[in-house]
C-alpha cells in the first residue's frame, strides 16, 4: 500500500526526489518515513563495490543493488559505498536485502544526526561528520555526514556527495601486502573512520594559517573586516566541536563492545583513533580561546585608538579654551576698551596667544599627556 500525504501536510504533491533542508519539514511523518533530510549534492546515486581478500581485488560500479546477488559473498569482503542520498530507495532496497531497521535507514537519510554508534543484532550502525575547510573566501567549513554499517563480511557506506574522501582507502586496497587486505571488514572500518579524523588535523593546520597573521593585524591595525573574521572563526568552532566531541563517546562505546562483529585485535586500533579524536578537541579548546582573547584583543585595540583619539582632541580643546575666553572678552561691544585705541593692541593680543599656546603644550608634553 502506498502512502500518500494528506493535504494538509507540507510534504503534499511533494516530488520524491526532492530534499528537505530541515527536520522540521519531517513533522507529521510516522517514524521510519524515508525523506531526505539535507541538501541535494548530486543529481543521483552512484553504487560502487569493492570486493578483496588477500589474493584479489575487484573494483566496479553497478547501476542497481540487485547485481550484488551475481557477485560472490563468501570469501571476500564486500565493500559497498553509494555517493548520494537523493534516491530514497536505493536506501530502502538495502534495508530490504541486508534487513536493516527502518529507523536507521531514517538515520541515514537524515544528514543532520550527531556522530553515534548502535549496536543491533547482525550489524553495526555509525554515524560520523567529515570535515573541509574552503580558505577560497575567508574560512568556512563543509561537512558531510557518513553514515557506516558493519556487517559480517559486508561494509556499507553512504555518502551526500562524490569527493575525494575515500580515495586514500581505495590506494591502500592495492597493496596486497597491506594489512587492510589481511584483515576483516571490522578493520575496514577501522581504516574509514581514521581517514575521516585524519582530516580534522588538515583542518587544524588551516586554521592555523588563518589565526596566526590575524593575531598580528590586531596589533598593527584591526578593522571591522577583522572583528567580521574574528565572528566567523567562532562560528566555525562551534559547530566543529559540535560534530567532532561526540566522537570521543562513539570510540569508548566501540571499544567496550562485545559485539562478534569486532575483532579483539581490531579494537586496539580504535584506541588509536580515540587519541587522535582527543588532541583534536584540546586543540579546538586551544583555537576557541585564542579567539576568545583575539576578541578582547580587539575591543581593547578599538578603545585604546579611541582613548588616544579623544585625548589629542581634549589636548587641543584645552589650548584654545583659554584663547577663546580671551578673544570672548574682547568680543564684546563695550565702548570704553583701553586696548582697543592701543597701536600695538592686536600683535600684542596675538603674542599672548602664542605664547599660551606654547606654555600648554611645554606643560602637557612635562606631564606626559602627549
Amino acid at each position: 500500500m502506498k502512502f500518500t500525504y494528506p493535504s494538509w501536510h507540507r510534504l503534499h504533491k511533494q516530488n520524491d526526489k526532492e530534499a528537505l533542508t530541515s527536520a522540521a519539514a519531517k513533522s507529521g511523518l510516522p517514524p521510519g518515513s524515508l525523506v531526505h533530510i539535507g541538501e541535494r549534492h548530486t543529481a543521483s546515486c552512484k553504487i560502487y563495490v569493492t570486493q578483496y581478500n588477500a589474493d584479489k581485488l575487484e573494483q566496479q560500479e553497478i547501476a542497481t543493488l540487485a547485481e550484488l546477488n551475481n557477485l560472490p559473498a563468501h570469501g571476500v569482503n564486500t565493500w559497498i559505498n553509494i555517493d548520494g542520498l537523493i534516491d530514497t530507495k536505493v536506501v530502502e532496497s538495502i534495508g530490504r536485502q541486508f534487513n536493516i531497521h527502518p529507523l536507521v535507514l531514517e538515520d541515514i537519510l537524515s544528514t543532520r544526526q550527531r556522530p553515534k554508534l548502535e549496536e543491533h543484532e547482525d550489524y553495526l550502525y555509525v554515524v560520523v561528520k567529515a570535515i573541509n575547510a574552503d580558505c577560497s573566501e575567508g574560512f568556512s567549513l563543509q561537512y558531510e555526514q557518513i553514515s557506516i554499517l558493519l556487517l559480517d563480511h559486508y561494509v556499507i557506506t553512504f555518502k551526500e556527495k562524490a569527493d575525494d574522501t575515500f580515495k586514500p582507502i581505495v590506494n591502500r586496497l592495492h597493496n596486497r601486502k597491506g594489512r587492510l587486505r589481511l584483515c576483516g571488514c571490522d578493520y575496514l572500518t577501522y581504516v574509514i573512520i581514521d581517514t575521516i579524523v585524519d582530516d580534522y588535523f588538515i583542518v587544524e593546520d588551516k586554521l592555523d594559517d588563518v589565526i596566526d597573521p590575524l593575531e598580528d593585524s590586531l596589533l598593527n591595525n584591526p578593522t571591522d573586516n577583522t572583528l567580521h573574521t574574528i565572528q566567523q572563526l567562532r562560528r566555525e568552532l562551534i559547530g566543529m566541536k559540535r560534530s567532532i566531541s561526540p566522537l570521543r563517546e562513539l570510540l569508548t562505546k566501540i571499544q567496550h563492545s562485545d559485539s562478534a562483529l569486532l575483532a579483539e585485535k581490531t579494537l586496539r586500533f580504535f584506541n588509536d583513533v580515540h587519541d587522535h579524536v582527543l588532541r583534536v578537541t584540546d586543540a579546538l579548546d586551544s583555537y576557541r580561546e585564542r579567539i576568545a582573547a583575539m576578541q578582547d584583543i580587539y575591543l581593547s585595540s578599538i578603545s585604546h585608538k579611541m582613548n588616544e583619539t579623544m585625548k589629542v582632541l581634549t589636548i587641543f580643546a584645552s589650548i584654545f579654551i583659554p584663547l577663546t575666553f580671551i578673544a570672548g572678552i574682547y568680543g564684546m561691544n563695550f565702548e570704553y576698551m583701553p586696548e582697543l585705541k592701543w597701536r600695538w593692541g592686536y600683535p600684542s593680543l596675538w603674542m599672548l596667544f602664542i605664547i599660551i599656546g606654547v606654555a600648554l603644550l611645554l606643560y602637557f608634553k612635562k606631564k606626559k599627556w602627549l
